[in-house]
Parts: C-alpha cells; sequence; structure tokens
C-alpha cells in the first residue's frame, strides 16, 4: 500500500468516523427527547379507538418502566433514522458520480416516508381487525379478556413493525436496479414466486381469517408492481444515458 492509498483510507475512516458521531449523537439527544415523549406519546396510544376498551394492566414491577423505555428507544430510532441515511448518503456520495448523486439523494425522504405509511396503515387499519378477531375467539371460547401492557405493545409491534418494514419494498426494488442486480425482466419473470413469497409473508403476520389476509396481501402486490413500474422507469432512464454517453464517446 503506497501513501497516497494510505491517506485515501485514513480519510474515509476519519469520515466515517464523524458519520457515527453524527448518528450516535443524535440517537442520544433524541433518546433524551423520546423519554420526554414517552409518557405524552402513551397517553396518545391508550385514547385511540383500538386501546379504549383494554385495560393496560400490569403483570410484574417491571412491565410498565419496560413498556417506558421500549416506547423512548422506538421513538428515538424513528427519530434518527432520517439523520442515519443521510449520513450514510454524504458518506458513499464522494464515490459517486454527479447523475449517481442526483438519483440516489430522494431514496432518503421516500424510504423514510414509505416506512411511515406502513406504520400506519398497519396500526389503523390491521391492527384493529387482528384485535377484533382475537376478541372474537376469545368471546367463543369464554375467555375474560385481562390484558397486560407488556402483552398489548408486543402484539402491537410484532405487526406494525414488520409491515413498517415491507413498504420498504419499492425503494429496495430501485436502489437494486441503479447498482445493475436487478432489470424489469427478472422481476417480471419472478412475479409469480414473488406472489407465492409475499402472500406467504401477508398470512404470517395476520390473523387467520380472510379478510384480513386480503387486507394485507392486496397492498404486498401492489407494492410489488409498483417496484416493477419504478424499476422499468429507472432502467429505461439508464440505458438512455448510457445511449447518450456513448454518442458523445463516438463524435
Amino acid at each position: 500500500m503506497n501513501q497516497e492509498q494510505q491517506l485515501t483510507l485514513v480519510e474515509h475512516l476519519t469520515e466515517l468516523r464523524k458519520r457515527l458521531i453524527i448518528v450516535s449523537s443524535t440517537f442520544i439527544l433524541s433518546l433524551a427527547l423520546g423519554f420526554w415523549l414517552a409518557p405524552k406519546t402513551l397517553t396518545f396510544l391508550k385514547q385511540q379507538p383500538t386501546a379504549m376498551n383494554v385495560e393496560w394492566n400490569v403483570f410484574g414491577y417491571t412491565d410498565g418502566l419496560m413498556i417506558y423505555v421500549k416506547c423512548a428507544l422506538i421513538l428515538a430510532i424513528l427519530i434518527t433514522l432520517p439523520i442515519a441515511l443521510h449520513q450514510i448518503w454524504l458518506f458513499v456520495r464522494p464515490g459517486l458520480n454527479e447523475n449517481e448523486a442526483k438519483g440516489t439523494g430522494y431514496f432518503i425522504p421516500v424510504s423514510f416516508l414509505l416506512f411511515l405509511l406502513g406504520i400506519s396503515f398497519s396500526y389503523y387499519i390491521l391492527f384493529p381487525l387482528m384485535l377484533n378477531f382475537m376478541s372474537n375467539i376469545n368471546d367463543s371460547i369464554g375467555a375474560l379478556e385481562t390484558y397486560g401492557m407488556k402483552q398489548y405493545f408486543t402484539f402491537m409491534f410484532n405487526l406494525v413493525i414488520p409491515v413498517g418494514i415491507v413498504f420498504e419494498l419499492p425503494v429496495i426494488i430501485l436502489f437494486l436496479t441503479k447498482l445493475g442486480i436487478i432489470t424489469p425482466d427478472r422481476l417480471r419473470k419472478m412475479r409469480k414466486i414473488s406472489y407465492f413469497v409475499l402472500v406467504v409473508v401477508g398470512v404470517s403476520i395476520t390473523p387467520p381469517d380472510f379478510i384480513s389476509d386480503f387486507i394485507i396481501v392486496i397492498p404486498l402486490l401492489l407494492l410489488f408492481e409498483i417496484s416493477i413500474l419504478v424499476s422499468s422507469w429507472s432502467y429505461k432512464k439508464q440505458l438512455a444515458r448510457q445511449a447518450l454517453e456513448d454518442q458523445i464517446l463516438d463524435k
């Protein structure tokens, strides 16, 4: 390794250290804000229609504390996420050309908005359906419903977070298309397999009734079709840009 390569490596490590410090500092500040917002957030969630008929009991001395900490952590992650994505983009930006830098700059707000959209969809639509389904099952067997805060939030987070991640599919497909890993033709050829996988994922995170399965599976399939359209749009732009560059080189 020559001196120039050593300097480049040192510069990269220094830049990485700078980005990590910014993300870590943001997370610490966001965590402090999360602890301040956690009681207000829990009160807001308790006032929602999905929780109006549920008594948040605690079955252990630490249940309330654990929910308080978990709520603060999730708020801190949500606040830090766009900052972290932006720092990652700033770190890789020097290795991109001008067109690539412009083309990937909008990944950050779009991915964050899709994640929030997935969380909102799962909380306001899927989560109430799951609670109603489970309550009906409990009523049918004559069970007395006595829920704890820990069970309520664990049940909610196990649904809300995975659906939010699944809603990132169009951005992931677009990113892989820009890297040349996949193409629209490959996605179309994989449609049947992808449909099967998405159906399995949708059914696995919803209760075993047709309505809930239908409500989650249809958006997942639409997201895949949107991903194909986005991939086609990006791929055509790449081909057009490559053709233009070839023409300039020929001249």
